[in-house]
């Protein structure tokens, strides 16, 4: 692959400025005191659209995923078929694909990273059954990989007890010890459901929480505090539509939950050293012009928004990674490639942020 195009943009404290070339034009507020610099790649921009990243360390070295297809669902001939890639970088700057897999029928979208217990780098995700444009039901998959160029073939995730649904979806696993948790979302003639779930091995998962949420609660990042309390954000596209916001110790069976400020879509988010929490997402304030955008806050669910990635149209779904003293972002945007949705890859200083 050709060598990424980046671009460098330096931020004045609380000061309104402009972002322009290929990246399109936004304005974005920091609201720190001094100047930084950050930095945008386009990581890949080949095909169609590409959409829904995920990002992590493993080995020492980088890796983005996301799918990729003809649009966000559909092609031009009504299937939908997309496909997990895989990128790795030494460095974070060179990045080369080292995974290109499908199945065939299946819509396979968002891929998740993380890395198991035993070494491995597992990629969990969603596949999708459509027929005549109407979707007929999802099933889970799992990939792992050693070294991160070898993968193993997608293998179906089990969930018990069985949720009664036709449409199941663990949308993203994240390890505590030797235990994965991951919620998934359905609905079907179970009704609509988000239950929390925990693995040992990736593959089987057994049931820790069923949760009665309203507004159709559906994706959902887990992370945790150093103690094991485990942090929950939760997407909802019924009602008012702005995210939930929980927390809860082990056996993670009693939560306290808040609704967010903000509505939320394709939510991840990490806790830094300090226990402050930052958070990516895509922001809904012009439904014609979507951004992804930066929200800190609190274990405890407080948040205001502190920056806006050049981004517009079809974009979020950002991975999130802290390497040394910057915050790394993967997602995926329209801005400036018309018909086009690429990923790319911020540089974000952490104290700008803070």
């Amino acid at each position: 692959m050709r060598n990424s195009l980046s671009t460098s943009i330096i931020i004045a404290g609380v000061a309104l400025i402009a972002a322009a070339g290929i990246f399109g034009c936004q304005r974005t507020r920091v609201e720190k005191e001094g100047e930084y610099t950050y930095s945008v790649q386009t990581v890949w921009d080949e095909g169609t659209h590409a959409a829904f990243t995920d990002l992590v360390e493993f080995g020492g070295k980088y890796y983005i995923t996301f799918r990729e297809g003809y649009s966000h669902i559909f092609d031009e001939n009504g299937k939908a078929e997309g496909r997990i890639r895989v990128l790795e970088s030494n460095d974070g700057e060179r990045w080369e694909s080292v995974l290109d897999a499908g199945i065939e029928g299946i819509d396979c979208r968002d891929p998740k990273l993380s890395v198991t217990p035993d070494g491995r780098l597992m990629v969990l995700f969603g596949g999708s059954l459509y027929i005549d444009r109407e979707l007929k039901g999802q099933q889970g998959y799992v990939m792992f990989s050693s070294d991160g160029k070898t993968y193993s073939e997608p293998e179906k995730i089990t969930l018990s007890p069985d949720p009664a649904n036709e449409t199941n979806w663990l949308w993203r696993v994240t390890w505590n010890g030797d235990t994965g948790y991951g919620v998934s979302y359905g609905f079907g003639p179970a009704g609509r459901t988000l239950i929390l779930y925990q693995t040992k091995d990736g593959v089987s998962y057994s049931e820790v929480k069923s949760f009665d949420f309203s507004g159709f609660a559906n994706e959902t990042t887990l992370r945790f505090l150093p103690g094991g309390r485990m942090l929950m954000m939760v997407r909802r596209d019924g009602d008012d539509r702005m995210g939930f916001w929980g927390y809860a110790d082990a056996p993670y069976t009693d939560w306290t939950v808040r609704q967010m400020p903000l509505q939320v879509g394709g939510p991840d988010f990490v806790v830094l050293e300090d226990g402050a929490v930052l958070a990516g997402t895509r922001s809904y304030a012009i439904g014609s012009h979507c951004k992804t955008i930066i929200v800190k806050g609190t274990p405890e669910g407080d948040f205001q928004e502190v920056f806006t990635l050049p981004s517009d149209g079809d974009t979020s779904y950002p991975g999130m990674l802290v390497v040394g003293d910057e915050l790394w972002v993967s997602y995926y945007t329209t801005a400036g490639v018309p018909g086009k949705a690429v990923i790319r890859l911020a540089k974000l200083p952490l104290a700008a942020l803070r």
